[in-house]
């Protein structure tokens, strides 16, 4: 309760590590003049020798941008904006970045940091809610399992790119109905092509070629979520390339996956930069850019506005996942998380913002080219990335090129993601058992972990796998992560009690929390979620 100390806080008891063993070799002194450090004290004290450490923070900080920088930044959040008032939703959703997303992933990374554990054995703190450490899992194994299945996708897309021209751009193809209509199809001039495009609209006749080859082609789509049909082979073996460029990434756990993170975690940077130049010089552009942003105030008072900011916050975030406690855990004891909780936070959701004109601003040269409203192109998920923005890099000149760079963009940020929530799983199995054996033999581990999470796949790349899919991606994150964390507030802050956190803290870093966050974690965080 308040009144007991933690274990990890007794200044001669060191924090714990697998089966109980203390991770910094030797235990933490208390009081630190410089940043936690003690004077005297040699560097190996503040590293775990058992389960390893980052190669340097610069790793940590990047591995924790490509988690938290995901699929969702790219497709969930420009369409929310749109949806829940354009520029109006960013103001209840930098209240909840403020007072809720920064708070708890600050939280989170002390919590495994000072602990250095995954998101099981941190509970040793209360053993009562090692369940929400479970639900942790959970949700990782549920986003493991189709995460990949959508890199997969993006992998398919990538490959059939490199061609002269794009399979998606005619209605020619054997895939197409008679209800296909490509804005390139035929001899149409630009005029009628736009005539006959607003005819169809007006019937809800036509289809694009790139949503036919979507779920005509790639998908092969059943007409039911119970009719499974044949499993779509080029898409399995996509997802075996994807399960084995993520294994071979983590072969040798943080080691190796935090020097793979320098090329994953910043040229999706470099493509979405090409991306955003390429698209505001086309014409359109500003309309689409401007829909993005025009604020409708009056959506302000719709709680379901504030409803999706807060979800799009823990989703993008990653709180609740259980990835930050284990990315955290492999730090040195004395690293600086309250600095990096900051500009990992600030990172993500300024990606968000930029991936919005990115975006959008093709997509208002598309509605633009078509003479159509840009509500009518505007999507989000599977559709965005595989139908409607397809459909638009059609229009471009040298397409393929600018089709390779768009699927390449998307499966760097899926695997920046993907690392993490593997690492998770290994990670919080590893140091559940925690005995030598298996510490040694973590590299088979992670193998179990990825052919288990391959066989899940499988059932994902059938005709009605997008069904399933779609299921997962809806519920599997969405709720429960509010969950998890007002529960994971309430037990670190009144269970264990917040004098017991500030002092740990405090030792971990040579400072106490600031202020803001003292409030926030005790009350505020906890009410708004709630």
């Amino acid at each position: 309760m308040q009144g007991t100390s933690w274990p990890l806080s007794v200044a001669v008891t060191p924090p714990m590590g697998p089966a109980g063993v203390s991770p910094p070799a030797e235990a933490p002194q208390r009081i630190s003049p410089q940043n936690g450090a003690v004077p005297g004290e040699r560097g190996k004290q503040d590293k775990s020798v058992k389960r390893g450490n980052w190669g340097n923070q610069i790793e940590f900080v990047l591995t924790s941008v490509g988690y938290a920088v995901g699929l969702g930044n790219v497709w969930r959040f420009p369409y929310l904006c749109y949806r829940n008032g354009g520029g109006a939703f960013m103001f209840p959703y930098f209240i909840m970045l403020v007072f809720c997303g920064i708070p708890l992933f600050f939280m989170e990374l002390s919590f495994g940091q000072f602990a250095s554990q995954g998101c099981l054995g941190v509970w040793r703190v209360s053993p009562m809610f090692k369940g929400v450490g479970y639900g942790m899992m959970v949700v990782s194994t549920y986003i493991g399992i189709y995460y990949n299945v959508v890199i997969c996708i993006a992998f398919y897309y990538f490959f059939v790119s490199m061609t002269r021209v794009l399979p998606w751009t005619y209605c020619s193809n054997a895939w197409n109905t008679p209800d296909c209509v490509g804005v390139l199809d035929g001899n149409l001039s630009s005029h009628a092509a736009v005539n006959l495009t607003h005819l169809l609209n007006a019937t809800q006749k036509r289809t694009s070629p790139s949503k036919e080859y979507w779920r005509r082609y790639v998908l092969n789509l059943s007409d039911d979520i119970g009719n499974l049909g044949e499993v779509r082979l080029p898409l399995l073996g996509c997802l075996g390339v994807s399960w084995v460029v993520v294994f071979l990434c983590l072969i040798k756990g943080v080691k190796s996956s935090g020097k793979v993170v320098y090329f994953t975690a910043t040229f999706p940077y470099v493509v979405l930069t090409i991306l955003f130049v390429r698209g505001i010089t086309l014409e359109g552009a500003l309309t689409g850019i401007m829909y993005y942003l025009t604020p409708q105030w009056d959506k302000i008072l719709d709680a379901k506005v504030w409803g999706d900011a807060a979800s799009q916050i823990f989703y993008s975030l990653g709180c609740a996942w259980g990835g930050l406690i284990t990315m955290a855990s492999y730090n040195k004891f004395h690293n600086n998380c309250y600095r990096d909780s900051i500009i990992i936070s600030i990172t993500n959701c300024a990606t968000s913002v930029y991936a919005g004109f990115v975006i959008f601003s093709i997509l208002g040269f598309m509605a633009n080219h078509l003479g159509v409203d840009i509500s009518k192109v505007a999507d989000h998920g599977p559709g965005l990335a595989f139908v409607a923005y397809p459909e638009a890099l059609t229009l471009l000149p040298i397409s393929p090129l600018w089709s390779i760079l768009f699927f390449f963009m998307l499966i760097l940020l899926g695997l920046g993601t993907q690392f993490c929530l593997l690492e998770t799983l290994v990670t919080a199995i590893v140091d559940e058992v925690g005995n030598e054996w298996i510490i040694r033999r973590k590299t088979f581990v992670t193998l179990g972990v990825a052919v288990a999470g391959f066989l899940l796949g499988i059932p994902l790349t059938t005709q009605a796998g997008i069904y399933w899919l779609l299921l997962m991606d809806n519920y599997a994150a969405s709720f429960s992560l509010v969950i998890i964390s007002c529960i994971m507030c309430v037990a670190i802050m009144y269970i264990y009690g917040h004098r017991n956190y500030f002092k740990d803290i405090e030792m971990m870093l040579g400072f106490p929390p600031p202020f803001f966050f003292q409030i926030c974690w005790r009350f505020i965080s906890p009410a708004i979620i709630f």
